[in-house]
């Protein structure tokens, strides 16, 4: 049995590879056709989420999608992205230009090519160790991890710190503090895991929490750290939530996104209306989350020109059936406006640079606490000796942050060094009521069927 299922593994392989030396991907850039974007265009033979892979790519350069056309029906996948840089310019950086066609184009051997990464700020793993935590939020508790770690002798690296409707996630890549590298020792690794377990319960032991994951990785870390990010989420069930909240605005003030979905009865397609304020990387979390579902999209239509983005998808379950039942319905609903909402920065946002050292995101996280902020999401990065982190805070009591409490953090932590860059419109903070999203502390449808596109 174990020959014949691997004799039939290769054969697939092979097949796949087949299909692509005879049918090679083809990825047009233009920056002629129109006046204010870069179209991209990409046909290749179709895949089970290669659209997700494109948008990726994509993502990971911060390109902005303004408009885009997808149709993946039968086998064969055909593109077409509109796309500008973050400062809303078309793509005419070279380097970015020739990553974009390499990553999407025929040559797999160069496809993720160190050098190429590192040249544009895509990031290669290197000898870390991953911690992925989930729990529930309350203030103060990202300060609280980060002091365990610098107890530890634990530097942190690179960290993300997602919140949403009182559910925390976090993935941190840590060294250790003498040998900048993994930290391998079972017997450390084990009072890690404890010692943070025991700091997301707050120290009551009979609390129901989930155990952190501790992960050692030397190799290049394949799960993208959004994808993780969403996955700890969704098996967080923070989507269970929206079960019960019909109107317009969560407790937090933040705008529900308008999500529908609908059977096209005829053609065996479930059809996705989802309509909402644009922000980067939202074409990324919606077609994520379809994926992870095990929907496979046929056919899509993306319009982000305005403040508003408009989506609208045509899928079918990796088994060929539309969307079966009232509930699988209201569970796709759910999902998609949980995986929009993870990513709404809810707060005024900071941002600091500065010379690097271990001990800083604590140091810094402490001092938030201290003049009562909690973070609701937060991104850490450090390229060279350089620390580069973003957070985006509110005051724990569910005002809006005082200016004068931003500038006494400023005049502590070094008013050239932390800088403000403006709040999240988003969020209407009420005095009435406590925030839940404590860290750690329509469309009018442009119907494929009229265009011909739609295969029953």
């Amino acid at each position: 049995m174990d020959v014949c299922l691997s004799y039939s593994y290769n054969m697939d392989d092979e097949i796949a590879k087949f299909i692509k030396r005879v049918n090679p991907p083809r990825v047009v850039i233009d920056n002629e056709v129109c006046k204010d974007v870069t179209v991209i265009k990409v046909d290749s033979a179709n895949k089970h989420g290669i659209l997700l892979e494109v948008v990726q790519v994509l993502t990971e350069l911060n390109l902005t999608i303004k408009k885009a056309y997808i149709s993946s029906d039968g086998g064969w996948f055909m593109d077409v992205f509109n796309v500008t840089d973050q400062e809303g310019n078309k793509v005419t950086d070279d380097i970015v230009l020739e990553y974009i066609r390499t990553s999407l184009g025929p040559d797999e051997s160069s496809c993720f090519s160190p050098s190429m990464r590192s040249s544009i700020g895509v990031k290669q793993s290197v000898d870390f160790t991953v911690i992925e935590l989930t729990g529930t939020d309350r203030p103060g508790l990202l300060s609280e991890l980060c002091a365990v770690l610098m107890d530890l002798q634990c530097n942190v690296v690179n960290a993300e710190i997602w919140t949403h409707r009182a559910k925390a996630a976090a993935v941190l890549q840590v060294t250790d503090e003498e040998t900048c590298s993994a930290i391998t020792d079972p017997e450390r690794l084990s009072k890690i895991r404890k010692l943070l377990g025991y700091v997301l319960t707050g120290g009551c032991s009979g609390r129901r929490f989930r155990e952190p994951k501790i992960t050692v990785s030397s190799a290049l870390n394949e799960t993208y750290t959004d994808r993780k990010l969403h996955q700890l989420m969704f098996a967080d069930r923070d989507y269970d939530e929206w079960e019960n909240n019909v109107d317009d605005e969560d407790k937090c003030g933040r705008v529900i996104p308008d999500v529908d979905v609908s059977n096209l009865h005829d053609l065996d397609y479930s059809i996705v209306m989802i309509k909402c304020k644009d922000r980067p990387k939202l074409l990324f979390d919606t077609v994520f989350t379809l994926t992870d579902m095990k929907y496979v999209v046929s056919h899509a239509s993306i319009d982000a020109e305005g403040p508003e983005a408009y989506q609208e998808y045509y899928i079918r379950h990796t088994d060929g059936s539309p969307v079966k039942s009232e509930a699988e319905r209201q569970r796709v609903i759910k999902c998609l406006k949980a995986a929009i909402q993870r990513r709404v920065s809810e707060g005024l946002k900071l941002e600091l640079c500065t010379s690097d050292r271990v001990g800083l995101l604590s140091d810094v996280t402490r001092i938030f606490r201290e003049n009562s902020l909690t973070v609701t999401r937060a991104e850490v990065k450090t390229k060279g000796d350089k620390a580069l982190n973003t957070f985006y805070v509110r005051d724990a009591s569910g005002y809006q942050v005082d200016a004068k409490t931003i500038e006494s953090i400023r005049q502590v932590i070094g008013q050239t060094i932390l800088q403000v860059k403006g709040g999240n419109t988003d969020a209407k903070p009420s005095p009435q009521d406590s925030p839940t999203g404590f860290l750690f502390g329509v469309f009018k449808s442009r119907s494929f069927v009229n265009f011909g596109l739609i295969r029953s």
